[in-house]
C-alpha cells in the first residue's frame, strides 16, 4: 500500500485511496501513459486553450480534452455569466503529452494585444504578451507535436487588431483551407 501512495495524488480514508479533484501534472501524465498503455479509449481531440468553451455546440464533449492556462468565474458588464473551467490546467506552449497523440488540436489563442486589464475582452479573451510572434509559434509548434501524424489542427483567429497573414507567417506552414472572409478565421492545417 505504501508504494501505492508514492504514485497517486489523493487521500486516504479508511484503508481505500480516493483522488482529489485537483491533478498534478507529472501523475496525469503518469496515467495517461499508464491507460494509453493499457489500450484505454482516450480522448480524440484536444482543445489547446478553451477558454469558456464558446464555439462548441456540446461544451462537455466526452471525446475533448479541454485545457487552459487559466481558471476564471465571473460576471461581465452586461450581466452574463463567463466560466473558464478548464479540464487540464496548463500552458499551451509545454502541454504534458506525448507526440502525436490526438487525432484532432483546436489553437484559438488570445487575440488581443491591447485590452484594459481588468475589460471584459480581457476576461473573455485574454491577451497576448509583447512577444507574441514568440508566443504564437511556440503554441503552433506544441499543437503540431501532439498532433498524430495525419491530423487536423483547427486555428481560429480574429484580425481586429493582428493580421492572420503575421501570424501565418511566424507559423512556417501553409494551411490546408480556410474563409477568406470576416475578421474571425477558421483555418484548417495537416500534419
Amino acid at each position: 500500500m505504501e508504494k501505492w501512495q508514492d504514485y497517486t495524488a489523493g487521500k486516504r480514508i479508511g484503508c481505500k485511496k480516493i483522488i482529489l479533484p485537483t491533478i498534478n501534472i507529472r501523475w496525469l501524465v503518469f496515467f495517461y501513459a499508464f491507460l494509453k498503455r493499457r489500450g484505454e479509449k482516450l480522448k480524440k481531440i484536444l482543445d489547446a486553450c478553451c477558454g469558456s468553451r464558446m464555439f462548441w455546440f456540446d461544451r462537455t464533449n466526452q471525446d475533448v480534452l479541454f485545457a487552459d492556462n487559466r481558471e476564471l468565474e465571473t460576471t461581465l458588464c452586461d450581466g452574463r455569466e463567463l466560466l473558464v473551467k478548464p479540464d487540464v490546467k496548463m500552458d499551451f506552449r509545454d502541454m504534458p503529452y506525448e507526440d502525436n497523440t490526438f487525432k484532432v488540436v483546436v489553437f484559438d489563442p488570445p487575440h488581443l494585444k491591447s485590452a484594459g486589464t481588468g475589460s471584459w475582452l480581457a476576461k473573455k479573451y485574454g491577451i497576448l504578451p509583447n512577444d507574441w510572434k514568440t508566443y504564437l509559434k511556440a503554441g503552433f509548434d506544441e499543437c503540431m507535436r501532439v498532433l498524430e501524424p495525419d491530423g487536423i489542427l483547427v486555428f481560429k483567429w480574429n484580425e481586429d487588431q493582428i493580421k492572420l497573414n503575421d501570424v501565418l507567417k511566424e507559423f512556417g506552414k501553409k494551411p490546408l483551407l480556410g474563409d477568406q472572409r470576416g475578421k474571425t478565421r477558421w483555418i484548417l492545417f495537416m500534419k
